[in-house]
């Protein structure tokens, strides 16, 4: 059960959520307990079929507590084994609110209620969460838009008010952007000091083991061609923002704070996937047969310059130049094993 102030963010943390538990082999039914908010139900609907994950027939003007009671029994019936239940929220906190989520937390009994809170509203979040856990007995926190300006100072206010842990952040739009929460990795974003062992796990959530050795071995027969070079980009998307990322890594804020580091151009990325989406087939696999005149084609196709084209072969040419460099050095010298396994949730994080 996900419960906060309208806006929070609570709709698309249910569809952040189901993401991960989906990930991990459960099997989620999405619950639109929102009766009030205008397209609420429709959004988390949308939100379902994203995920192919379904989604209880909720209507406008149904009381939320049958909607709960109604959804058990059907999630039930077909095999789902998580309830998440997206609540109504209000823009205060006001007694008929905290009463209706008292009826459906009576009626349901759920072994979570997840707090929602929007970091961005900083310590004003506090008190909130302070009353919600008073009347309901919140068993943990979400802290949203942690991808934002907010570094998140209110999650220390929060956990130490409420006494309650924190369990999740989101750090995007996307619906792989919600991660576990580690405090030694928040206090490092806070102090500026990177988050290096979050970035490696997000390499590995986007990472195909089996395409990593294949991706090795052309390496070492010198094969990696435009598409290998396609695919490796299309990895670094799904893993989140540039800047996000880049946030990640020590030492980069503050570089950012001193001016001394440009902000990533996070289009940048699509125009170079545009340009090598633009190539046929064997000018991706042979790159030295693009002519002035292919280039220009291809500049028409990706509706980007000729200039734009040259510098993503220029691109691909240095980092092929790098990687021959690395084969001398003996880097590439053993393939990854393609049995890796995939990380799972800390024990305890569901009771």
């Amino acid at each position: 059960m996900l419960v906060g102030l309208q806006g929070s963010g609570k709709t698309t943390t249910v569809g952040k959520l189901a993401r991960l538990l989906q990930k991990q082999g459960r099997r989620p039914y999405l619950v639109p307990a929102d009766v009030y908010r205008p397209a609420a139900i429709e959004q988390l609907q949308i939100l379902g079929r994203s995920l192919s994950l379904p989604v209880h027939q909720s209507q406008s003007g149904q009381d939320p507590v049958e909607i709960c009671r109604a959804a058990r029994l059907v999630a039930r019936d077909r095999n789902c084994d998580t309830l998440l239940i997206d609540t109504a929220g209000r823009l205060h906190i006001d007694a008929e609110l905290m009463a209706e989520l008292g009826r459906i937390k009576g009626e349901i009994n759920p072994a979570e209620i997840l707090f929602v809170a929007d970091a961005m509203t900083g310590q004003d979040a506090v008190a909130v969460a302070d009353k919600f856990n008073q009347d309901l007995a919140v068993t943990g926190v979400v802290l949203t838009k942690m991808d934002g300006d907010a570094r998140g100072g209110a999650a220390l206010s929060i956990k130490k008010v409420t006494g309650r842990p924190i369990k999740f952040v989101g750090m995007g739009e996307g619906m792989d952007a919600l991660e576990v929460f580690h405090p030694d990795r928040l206090a490092s974003r806070i102090l500026g000091m990177g988050d290096v062992l979050t970035l490696i796990e997000k390499a590995e959530a986007v990472v195909d083991q089996k395409q990593a050795a294949k991706l090795v071995e052309k390496m070492r027969r010198d094969a990696f061609t435009l598409e290998d070079f396609r695919d490796q980009i299309r990895q670094i998307r799904r893993m989140g923002s540039l800047e996000q990322l880049m946030g990640m890594i020590p030492g980069m804020n503050r570089l950012k704070q001193m001016g001394n580091m440009p902000k990533p151009d996070e289009k940048e990325l699509g125009r170079v996937e545009a340009i090598i989406n633009s190539m046929t087939a064997e000018e991706r696999r042979r790159h030295e047969i693009i002519s002035a005149g292919r280039r220009q084609r291809i500049a028409r196709g990706s509706g980007t310059t000729i200039n734009d084209v040259n510098k993503v072969l220029k691109s691909y040419a240095e980092m092929v130049k790098v990687m021959k460099k690395m084969k001398g050095k003996g880097v590439f010298g053993a393939p990854p094993s393609p049995g890796g396994k995939k990380r799972k949730l800390p024990k305890g994080m569901f009771r």
